[in-house]
């Protein structure tokens, strides 16, 4: 009996460590295609997607890739999914560095990178479970909603900035929980993994991007 229950447990331990392990390969993979359709977007000087394509193409192109996520298609539809907003990302990036500020992008992107490499080697080291921030991730998210909705009416620079750096705890904290689903078992679908830590770091260096900036114009 101890030994099937052994057998079980070093079976999960397996699957717990692939999934792991194609999940950072995967955000590795779409995170330099994202790289090179920004940089194709911002060398090209792309118009940007209005609101409403950007909204439909975001959330269409979530809607398939986690709908695809248990079959070889789901990896071509992330990779569709992560081009799109690297594509959205590059007049953005193209406005920045009109403005002479390429090193607020090499910042964002440095903070960005240092803030997965600590959150995801804390839960990796201590294994702690992360479940507690679920509550809290709803009510966050929540919160964020309805001030991104105001401001759109307001147009309030310091909502604009408080916005923004809820979205960068908002963020960390999504990577820590996903990073502890993946680890104890509550997410066994490497795509769905994939495409969550990457939304989570997309919204995290806007968000960057959107600080620093103001800060430089100041």
């Amino acid at each position: 009996m101890e030994r099937i229950v052994t057998s079980s447990s070093q079976s999960s331990l397996l699957t717990t460590h692939k999934v792991l392990r194609n999940t950072y390969f995967l955000l590795g993979l779409t995170l330099a295609f994202s790289a090179v359709t920004a940089t194709a977007s911002t060398m090209l000087a792309l118009p940007a997607p209005g609101l409403i394509l950007m909204l439909v193409g975001f959330y269409g192109l979530m809607f398939l890739t986690y709908r695809l996520a248990n079959s070889p298609m789901g990896i071509l539809a992330a990779f569709a999914f992560t081009g799109f907003l690297g594509y959205c990302l590059g007049p953005i990036l193209s406005s920045f560095l009109t403005a002479g500020m390429g090193g607020v992008i090499a910042l964002a992107l440095g903070g960005t990178a240092l803030v997965l490499l600590c959150c995801s080697a804390y839960v990796l080291t201590t294994r702690r479970d992360m479940s507690f921030l679920g509550g809290m991730m709803m009510a966050g998210f929540v919160v964020l909603l309805v001030a991104v909705i105001a401001n759109l009416f307001l147009q309030l620079p310091a909502l604009h900035l408080a916005i923004s750096a809820l979205f960068i705890l908002f963020s960390a904290g999504a990577i820590l929980w996903e990073t502890s689903n993946i680890i104890h078992g509550g997410e066994t679908n490497y795509i769905r993994a994939t495409v969550s830590l990457y939304v989570s770091l997309y919204n995290m260096f806007i968000s960057l991007l959107s600080i620093l900036g103001f800060s430089r114009s100041n």
